[in-house]
């Protein structure tokens, strides 16, 4: 399984799309880089060579892509930051809400997670049951 910057990826799917397997690399970025590196999109990983490997990383470091951790780091601090001068996004990331303006009414369960109600249901049935399993006294 060849290993680029670290990551391993995965050695049956055309490098095209293996690329994207890095944190920051996108499909079209994956492109432009083997345009650069010469190397067919189309090459399977497990075909590639130790010196196509290596010109793959160093085009990407020659670049001076953000990419994997550094860019993760930067992301967090970025939301961190807003978070602090306590701005309306900020304020959403600190909630769990969403930030981009979506609806919460319904939907934006993604964010806010699985819902919380139906507790006073749950009370009611219980002593109902509680109710018929006691027995009665004649």
């Amino acid at each position: 399984m060849p290993r680029i910057l670290g990551v391993d990826i995965p050695k049956e799917k055309r490098i095209e799309i293996a690329l994207t397997y890095l944190y920051g690399v996108g499909r079209t970025l994956s492109n432009i880089i083997l345009k650069e590196a010469q190397i067919n999109p189309d090459k399977r990983a497990k075909d590639l060579n130790e010196e196509e490997i290596s010109r793959i990383a160093s085009i990407i470091q020659r670049m001076g892509i953000k990419i994997e951790g550094d860019l993760r780091r930067e992301i967090s601090q970025n939301i961190k930051r807003l978070m602090d001068i306590g701005c309306w996004r900020g304020l959403r990331h600190k909630k769990g809400l969403p930030v981009r303006g979506q609806r919460t009414r319904t939907n934006a369960r993604t964010r806010k997670g699985p819902r919380k109600g139906g507790v006073a249901i749950i009370k009611k049935a219980e002593t109902a049951k509680s109710k018929e399993t006691t027995p009665k006294k004649t």
